[in-house]
């Protein structure tokens, strides 16, 4: 019999994402035919929990698709997501609202995402008030205080209004408010994309020290390999909406081609280590008409007749999941 006082460990995985699939329909011109996009195809994913899972390709290849529909801001055609062991698709509307206060989203484009016509103090206390939450005039100004305080913004700001900051700091604003709820899980939609440099690495040292000191579990989207490298546990490669490899460390050393062409384009900043640059030829495959095998295989060097006609299945092979017919060693 099992003794109801002792506390069953957490599970490992905060997020679980199995066979996931989302797919988008369009006209090809004003009175073309209807055509399907599949923008994510059967996407199984493990965001352990406490760790950076970063999502790294190209553009268009589904990465943001893929964030919105952890989060349950896009229904799927079919998959399941589950945060702590439960089926968000589940869930009623009132209870996946209450749920949603332990995971948050840090959007892309700061200059956006926040509503022009807020403070930047009514910004951050928006959350509480669509969950229902009532602070006192005082308790809001120590609350949002505390948050800007927390992510190095100088409190005497919240008077003012997005159009008054930099980039750098309405970016600052979204991640305040993505945590004004006290959440678990953040999912970060390439959140240095629009800043300088010298911003991203200030945002990035940010988004550590605030992992470590709240204990936070992050989905890091990104198009910058380097970036992902040096920011992220783990490593997701996605290629034309679907997981083409997963390295379980930053210094796995890749064996998809796709991912070793990746890993190439990145420039040393040491001129003494830095190397020739294989160029990737060939186009990405027509999203509304992809092969029937490897979307990959027009551009791989290694690609044999097996990948123009049969699609390589994710599976475990030498220590990291990995889709593909050739793997180089």
């Amino acid at each position: 019999m099992t003794d109801p006082c002792v506390i069953a460990p957490a599970p490992a995985n905060l997020v679980e994402i199995r066979a996931l699939t989302r797919s988008f329909t369009s006209r090809n011109g004003l009175f073309g035919q209807k055509r399907t996009m599949t923008a994510v195809g059967d996407v199984t994913l493990d965001v352990p929990r406490g760790q950076v899972t970063g999502v790294v390709g190209e553009s268009g290849c589904g990465k943001s698709t893929l964030a919105r529909l952890v989060l349950r801001l896009l229904a799927p055609n079919s998959g399941k997501v589950f945060f702590e062991g439960v089926d968000l698709a589940s869930l009623t509307p009132a209870t996946l609202r209450q749920l949603r206060r332990r995971m948050q989203f840090v959007f892309q484009d700061p200059y956006s995402s926040i509503d022009p016509r807020y403070t930047i103090r009514a910004a951050l206390m928006e959350p509480l008030l669509v969950q229902g939450v009532r602070l006192s005039a005082l308790e809001a100004q120590d609350k949002v205080g505390a948050l800007m305080a927390m992510v190095g913004l100088n409190p005497g700001l919240a008077a003012s209004y997005p159009h008054q900051l930099s980039g750098g700091q309405k970016q600052r604003v979204g991640i305040a408010r993505a945590l004004v709820l006290q959440p678990s899980f953040l999912v970060l939609d390439e959140p240095t994309a629009s800043l300088d440099v010298s911003i991203q690495a200030q945002i990035i040292g940010l988004l550590e020290s605030l992992r470590l000191e709240l204990g936070l579990t992050y989905l890091f989207i990104s198009h910058d390999l380097g970036l992902v490298r040096y920011f992220c546990d783990r490593i997701v490669v996605m290629y034309l909406g679907r997981v083409v490899e997963v390295l379980p460390t930053a210094s796995t050393p890749a064996r998809h081609p796709y991912t070793i062409a990746l890993m190439e384009s990145t420039f040393e900043p040491d001129p003494a280590k830095r190397r020739v640059i294989t160029r990737l030829s060939g186009e990405i495959p027509d999203a509304f008409n992809p092969p029937p095998g490897c979307a990959y295989a027009a551009r791989c060097p290694a690609a044999s007749s097996r990948c123009q006609q049969e699609r390589p299945v994710l599976e475990q092979l030498a220590g990291h999941e990995l889709a593909c017919h050739h793997p180089q060693i």
